[in-house]
């Protein structure tokens, strides 16, 4: 009778259990998770902007005209050709970012998507309609088209909004279509109109919220563009009206001492910057949040 000589020939080793990918879900989640900090962190700056500005946006301090910047200073961010503030101003402006990033492109949202979704379920003429009006928008750069809108309008915060809001529509309308013609050849909008649903409710109740998580993705991005575009007519002096303070006007004043002043568009070049990389990570972490085809990875 053979006799082990070793444990090992009795028993099967012990297999391990597989080590976690510890990189890869760092690499993934670690931009979502800078993402919704600095969209957060926006978002309390613009409330809390009275609270956290030292000093007053368009107070005008004369012993302090365009003085560099001093951490330990009053002027923490350095003066403007005024004397004003830097830092207050550009807390300031987080709050008319925002504003216009958010109120157009929630415009834009619910002028678009209802229209999108009809010209996707309802088909024929109204399909044909509606799509060559959107169409016709789209031919216009978003930029441009917004700034035909407050030229006409005037500067002002709400025609800016609605400028913006505007331009965004065609893009909300030509995805809530082709959402719409997706979704409305599955069973369950079949067996909806077999027990004589009507259109407005297979419309409301089955293709809207099951195109809900791709609009709203796409909606979080484009909060990115309105801020862009919004800071660019501010910079062509088309936006809000001087003293209130923007990044883009901000940005337009300091561009004539770029060479002796920097920091006057470089600490508002960078807001601008971080707002947008924070919407954009923040449109990455909902899609993997709501896309069911992303739950199982």
């Amino acid at each position: 009778m053979a006799i082990a000589r070793d444990a090992s020939e009795i028993a099967p080793p012990i297999e391990q259990a597989p080590a976690r990918p510890t990189g890869r879900l760092l690499r993934r989640y670690a931009p979502i998770g800078i993402g919704i900090v600095l969209a957060v962190a926006m978002i309390v700056i613009a409330a809390a902007a009275p609270l956290i500005a030292p000093l007053s946006p368009s107070a005008q301090y004369s012993d302090a005209v365009l003085k560099g910047p001093g951490f330990m200073d009053r002027h923490a961010l350095g003066t403007d050709e005024f004397g004003r503030d830097i830092y207050s101003r550009i807390i300031w402006g987080t709050r008319i970012s925002l504003q216009v990033g958010l109120a157009s492109v929630i415009f834009g949202f619910a002028i678009g998507v209802p229209l999108g979704i009809l010209a996707g379920v309802q088909g024929g003429r109204c399909e044909t309609s509606i799509m060559r009006c959107a169409d016709m928008l789209m031919a216009f750069p978003t930029l441009l088209l917004a700034l035909i809108i407050v030229t006409a309008l005037g500067g002002t915060l709400v025609n800016e909004i609605i400028a913006i809001g505007i331009a965004l529509t065609p893009n909300f309308v030509r995805l809530a279509r082709s959402l719409a013609l997706q979704i409305r050849e599955q069973d369950y909008i079949m067996a909806a109109r077999s027990i004589g649903s009507s259109q407005l409710r297979v419309m409301a109740r089955h293709v809207f919220p099951n195109a809900l998580y791709a609009l709203v993705v796409v909606a979080t991005l484009y909060i990115a563009t309105a801020i862009r575009t919004e800071a660019s007519l501010s910079f062509l002096g088309l936006g809000i009206p001087p003293p209130t303070p923007s990044w883009g006007n901000i940005l337009s004043e300091g561009r004539q001492y770029i060479k002796c002043c920097p920091w006057i568009t470089t600490f508002s070049g960078v807001a601008i910057m971080m707002a947008v990389l924070a919407f954009n990570l923040m449109g990455d972490a909902l899609r993997d949040l709501l896309d069911p085809r992303l739950k199982g990875e």
